[in-house]
This record gives structure tokens, C-alpha cells and sequence, in this order.
């Protein structure tokens, strides 16, 4: 007996909601239920059929796989015992159907990537390479070579993977093709095959100099442009320079990730760089000229009498134009006043004088003393 139309058994229309699906369900479920229809006879044994036929049809209804299958292909696109592929039992009009969720599977487990022959190929793996430069080579950029492990093909077995003398075979579980189908209810489901991995290929005797691979590590050196403005942590990518693929896939790429060797006398935020300059106490004290190192050379900075030490000179432009900057940043010099070691008796003896002639002056000398006594008085109040 042929299976009456899903809609027709709920009593809804195709463009119905799943709400219209859901509430037609339970007012039949509450009709033909058969806790509701006990008893002997044929008006119970109806009842339970019309349960089981609503039931049916809110199953597949309300899954919107099932639905799509449904609306297109009719009782047959949602028949577990319906065939698979063309020529099969209940394939008629299916093949188009089968096929598309056929690829839509074999995407999803083979990344959507297959060789010729039905193989399986992969891309291979990104590598990563950590490479340390100086910050002057960061703020110029330079033209810099790298040594990486690289895959060359086998010189004893020419990349067949296969001892002199020997050859692969073609694997018996997949026939070649690098896959397996499982079957599952309506789908057909496609794996890697777990015998030969992907390849088809088994090699009774491998090669002994490359383990079968037909391929072996060799050192290989590339040329790497570093740009002027680079940072600490960002990374280059080099095309195609990563682990290669398998069965002629596309190879990985390689991320070369800066590092920046800590500098003698620079630290850079962002654009700018900072450096503490090392002036005399009596400098600071009658004021004058000093030089300030910059990544470029050397620049001149005045310093007023009685510079304080800490206080900071901003030179606009001598910091590093970075990657996405306009500007190049700015160069921050902090004082740092220096204390007299190894004094001679006489430079004690007029030191000593300093002091006295300083005390004697009070606090007009010494800007900070003032505050400082202040706030030593408040502790005690």
C-alpha cells in the first residue's frame, strides 16, 4: 500500500512552519494516542495506525534534512532501504540526489581535496621558524638567509618509495583510489583508506635509504627580506616553504616569527625609544651641552642649569618609522646624574666647601627640600 503524503497526514501545508508541524502533530498525537483508544477492535487498531502514520510524518517533517530530502524527492528521498547509487533499487531519480550528498560527505572528510585516480591529496603542514635580529636591523630592515629542513626526492629509489628492484602495489582494500565507502542508513559516507593512508599504493619492500617515504630531509637556505619598521612578535610568511604535501598536494607555508635581541643602550615602545643618559652632577648643576645617542648617531641636547635628575628631553623624529606609520616615532632621554667615585683628598676638601656654602644658602639651592621637609612634617602631626 503506498504511503499517503506527509503534509496530507498532519493536515498542513508544504510551506507550513515548524511551529504549524509541531502543534498539527500533537492535536492527531492526542486524537489516535493509544493510551486514549483502548480496547479490542478494528477502531483501535485504526486509531494506532493513524498514530504511528502522524508519528512518521512529524519525524521527518521537523528535521530539516529530512524535509528538504522530502519536499524534493518524495517517500524516496527519506527511505533508508532506498538505493544509493544509479541503477540500484529505488535509484531512479536519485543519482543526482546520491551523488551531491556523496560530495558534500567527501568534502567534509577529505577536506575537499582529491588527487588524480580518486587519491587523496593533503596540503602540507606550515613550519615555523624563530629568527632573532638586532633593533637597528629591525629599524632599517635587511636582506637576511635562512637554513631550513626541506623534503628532496630520494636519490636511491627516485621517489617511489620502493626498494631498487622492487615496486609499489596497488593497495587491495581501496583498489587504488586512496578511500573506503561506509554506508550508513541513506548516506554513503567516504574515509581515508587505513590500509595504504590515502596513497593506494602499499610498498611490500621499502627503500632502506628514505623508510619508504621517497623522500628525504635536506637543508635548504632562503632568502628573507626583512622590512624597516618590523616588530617584535610579528611574523612573515613565505610561500609554499613548508612541509610539502602528499599525493601532489599543495605544500604548507613557512612563518619566519621576529624576535628582537635586547639592545645596550635602547628599549623600544611601538615607534618610539627610550635611553638613559649619564650626565655629571656638575653638569646638571651649571647646565651645557651633551650628546644623546640615536640609532642614526649622535645628536646634542642643552640642559638648563640645574636639570633635575630623571627629568626627561624628547627628540622629535629619531625614534622608528613603523610598518603602518607615516612618522617615525620619538626619542626619549632620561638624565640620570651621576655620583663621584674615587675622590682625592682634595676633591673631598672642596666638596666639604660645597656643602658648607650650600647649607649656608638654605633652601633656595635645593628645589625639592622644601616639599620634602614639608611633607616629612605632616608624618608627625
Amino acid at each position: 500500500m503506498a504511503k499517503r503524503d506527509y503534509y496530507d497526514v498532519l493536515g498542513v501545508p508544504k510551506n507550513a512552519t515548524e511551529d504549524d508541524i509541531k502543534k498539527a502533530y500533537r492535536k492527531l498525537a492526542m486524537k489516535y494516542h493509544p493510551d486514549r483508544n483502548q480496547g479490542e477492535g478494528d477502531d483501535a487498531k485504526k486509531a494506532e495506525e493513524k498514530f504511528k502514520e502522524a508519528k512518521e510524518a512529524y519525524e521527518m517533517l521537523s528535521d530539516p534534512q529530512k524535509k528538504a530530502a522530502y519536499d524534493q524527492y518524495g517517500h524516496a528521498g527519506v527511505d533508508p532501504n532506498a538505493g544509493m547509487g544509479r541503477g540500484g533499487p529505488g535509484a531512479e531519480g536519485m543519482g543526482g540526489f546520491a551523488e551531491a550528498f556523496g560530495d558534500i560527505f567527501g568534502d567534509i572528510f577529505n577536506g575537499g581535496r582529491r588527487g588524480g585516480g580518486g587519491q587523496q591529496v593533503y596540503r602540507g603542514s606550515d613550519l615555523s621558524y624563530a629568527m632573532e635580529i638586532s633593533l637597528e636591523e629591525a629599524a632599517n630592515g635587511k636582506d637576511a638567509q635562512i637554513r631550513i629542513p626541506s623534503w628532496d626526492t630520494c636519490d636511491t629509489c627516485h621517489g617511489s618509495g620502493a626498494k631498487p628492484g622492487t615496486s609499489a602495489k596497488t593497495c587491495g582494500t581501496c583498489n587504488g583510489s586512496g578511500t573506503v565507502h561506509m554506508r550508513q542508513g541513506f548516506f554513503s559516507i567516504q574515509q581515508t583508506c587505513p590500509h595504504c593512508h590515502g596513497s593506494g599504493k602499499i610498498i611490500p619492500e621499502p627503500c632502506t635509504t628514505c623508510n619508504g617515504a621517497g623522500k628525504i630531509k635536506r637543508q635548504k637556505t632562503l632568502e628573507v627580506k626583512i622590512p624597516a619598521g618590523i616588530n617584535e612578535g610579528m611574523r612573515i610568511r613565505s610561500a609554499g616553504n613548508g612541509e610539502p604535501g602528499t599525493n601532489g598536494g599543495p605544500a604548507g607555508d613557512l612563518y619566519i616569527e621576529i624576535r628582537i635581541k635586547d639592545h645596550d643602550i635602547f628599549e623600544r615602545d611601538g615607534d618610539d625609544l627610550h635611553c638613559t643618559v649619564p650626565v655629571s652632577f656638575t653638569t646638571v648643576a651649571l647646565g651645557g651641552s651633551i650628546e644623546v645617542p640615536t640609532l642614526s648617531g649622535k645628536a646634542e641636547i642643552e640642559l638648563p642649569e640645574g636639570t633635575q635628575h630623571g627629568k626627561t628631553f624628547r627628540l622629535r623624529g629619531k625614534g622608528i618609522k613603523g610598518l603602518r606609520s607615516s612618522y617615525p616615532g620619538d626619542l626619549y632621554a632620561h638624565v640620570s646624574v651621576e655620583t663621584p667615585v674615587k675622590l682625592t683628598e682634595h676633591q673631598r676638601k672642596l666638596l666639604k666647601e660645597l656643602d658648607e656654602s650650600l647649607k649656608k644658602g638654605g633652601e633656595k639651592h635645593s628645589p625639592n627640600a622644601k616639599s620634602w621637609t614639608d611633607r616629612v612634617k605632616d608624618l608627625f602631626k
